[in-house]
């Protein structure tokens, strides 16, 4: 039987486990984790494949995995990708999936934490980078904005995100606009490791992947030196 996005979305069981998961969230002080990040991570993962000419079908099991991949925070913030994907399990048995297309939406969501998880498959790479992505102005909850959080003061500092897929130059591009609420340093002081699993993620799915922040590339560049300037710059900083 063909499950398709829309029939997970309209199952009452994983609405409810969702609504919980980002309650949960919110009440140990986190960013939305609710149907805006599911929703993003949900599209996003299925258009990296989609673009780079993977089967349609494929970036459909993409989207299904990003929509539900939070659910293990209903339980417990800690292993909530192990826990979401023993969740998903039965229900997608119970709602008549292939058995084949369980195994690649419950391995993705076992291992899209930067932990332990790795890129087991080409949705797994997708959803990783799409997740590791969600930075944004709109995760910071309404009303509950603390400039003393990094978590937030971060998010809130990005008013424009976006993952572009170029497959002629077999590069994810990361795009981000950070404004003067934070800084790069800051956003890589807690994205660091996020961005060292999205490389990773990147290279699985044979592309390499680029973070450019307000104009500035931060990875995978290279820069020609002026030998004689260096050795002036390093005598004055001596």
């Amino acid at each position: 039987m063909v499950i398709t996005l829309e029939d997970i979305k309209k199952n009452n069981d994983i609405r409810t486990l969702i609504r919980w998961a980002n309650k949960c969230m919110e009440a140990i002080g986190y960013t939305d984790h609710g149907p805006r990040h599911a929703g993003y991570v949900s599209h996003v993962a299925s258009e990296i494949l989609r673009k780079l000419d993977y089967p349609k079908r494929l970036a459909e099991l993409a989207a299904i995995a990003g929509w539900m991949h939070d659910i293990g925070n209903c339980i417990n913030r800690k292993n909530h990708g192990l826990t979401g994907a023993n969740l998903i399990f039965p229900i997608l048995m119970r709602m008549g999936m292939a058995m084949e297309e369980i195994c690649i939406i419950t391995s993705a969501v076992g291992n899209h934490e930067e932990e332990h998880g790795n890129s087991v498959s080409e949705v797994s790479a997708a959803l990783i980078i799409a997740d590791k992505s969600d930075a944004h102005r709109t995760r910071v909850r309404r009303g509950k904005y603390d400039p003393n959080d990094i978590h937030d003061r971060v998010n809130y500092s990005i008013k424009h995100s976006k993952i572009v897929v170029d497959k002629e130059a077999k590069a994810i591009r990361y795009l981000l606009d950070i404004d003067n609420n934070s800084s790069i340093m800051e956003f890589l002081q807690i994205y660091m490791s996020r961005m060292v699993m999205s490389e990773k993620a990147a290279k699985f799915l044979g592309c390499s992947f680029e973070i450019v922040a307000n104009g500035l590339m931060l990875n995978n560049i290279y820069c020609e030196v002026d030998e004689e300037k260096a050795k002036d710059t390093a005598g004055e900083t001596a």
